[in-house]
């Protein structure tokens, strides 16, 4: 009887001391969660109250009056916004399909080698690390009209005349999409093997025994199961849709307004042009945010996984 009393006793303590640990715990983690608080939840909530206001920064007078759907009216007729949203989709679609092809050939190719992989896994993601300013810079460097490295190159095999890839209509976009993607690139190539070394092995056998290609067995075992990768792949990268600092850094928008993305936009909006209007950035942003949260929405709901 004394057993049982000391065994319920020490049954007792037990939650108290697990609930001693998850106080410490949450002690540990609360610097952590104070500053997500002050800069993400509530940067977040500020821009979506600012979205309906006609907040003015040179008119402090004015900065949280309520003005309704007057900034989502003001947005629908604005016709540089319709141009913007033209240009953010002519750089978004075609960046996230060279960023989800050339990451699943890159991980492809990688999960074929044996020796030295993991070697060949550091350089597929070491853009990742770089700053997003050293990268962007150095590419500025490498599209530079004159002396830039890639024209350099083009001189010495004879090919002219040398293409001025920031400063030319035709070639603004396809070069700062060049320059994301292969900033990009890393993450979702590690994302892609991760899905490519959990597929068992034993499918590709059986699969090669009963005669199957090597493109059939990629069409067939490879793509479905890896259709968990494509999902986090894709909601990971619908952020190209609000691109903002290769403008910034490379084009300031040009030529003549044809990298003005949405974003840059909204940037231009809040921070250089004519009366620093935030309020209409501000629903400028909630567009694109809300935009991509549709995106991801739907491509959960395409990829997700069924049951059979």
């Amino acid at each position: 009887m004394q057993l049982d009393r000391s065994t319920a006793r020490q049954g007792m303590r037990a939650p108290r001391r697990l609930s001693g640990q998850a106080v410490t715990g949450y002690l540990f983690i609360a610097p952590a969660i104070v500053l997500y608080l002050i800069f993400n939840i509530w940067p977040l909530i500020r821009g979506l109250l600012m979205a309906f206001t006609s907040y003015t920064f040179l008119k402090p007078e004015s900065r949280w009056d309520f003005n309704g759907l007057d900034n989502l009216a003001q947005m629908l007729a604005d016709r540089t916004f319709w141009n913007g949203l033209r240009i953010t989709g002519s750089y978004g679609l075609p960046a996230m399909a060279l960023i989800i092809g050339l990451s699943l050939l890159v991980a492809l190719l990688i999960s074929n080698v044996g020796r030295g992989a993991s070697t060949y896994r550091w350089f597929v993601y070491l853009p990742a690390i770089l700053p997003v300013a050293v990268t962007f810079l150095m590419f500025g460097e490498l599209f530079n009209y004159k002396y830039g490295l890639i024209n350099q190159i083009l001189q010495g095999l004879g090919v002219g005349p040398a293409p001025n890839w920031l400063g030319d209509r035709r070639f603004v976009i396809p070069s700062l999409i060049g320059a994301d993607v292969w900033r990009s690139l890393g993450l979702p190539a590690l994302l892609f093997l991760v899905g490519l070394y959990s597929i068992n092995g034993e499918l590709y056998e059986a699969a090669a025994i009963d005669g199957a290609s090597s493109w059939a067995r990629f069409w067939h075992i490879t793509l479905p199961l890896l259709r968990p990768s494509f999902l986090l792949v894709i909601i990971l990268n619908l952020g190209i849709f609000a691109v903002t600092e290769p403008m910034l850094l490379l084009t300031n928008g040009g030529p003549q307004n044809t990298s003005r993305t949405l974003g840059f936009y909204a940037y231009q909006l809040a921070f250089t042009l004519g009366g620093f209007r935030l309020g209409y950035a501000a629903m400028i942003s909630l567009f694109v945010g809300l935009s991509s949260a549709l995106l991801a929405l739907l491509t959960y709901w395409t990829l997700r996984e069924r049951p059979a």
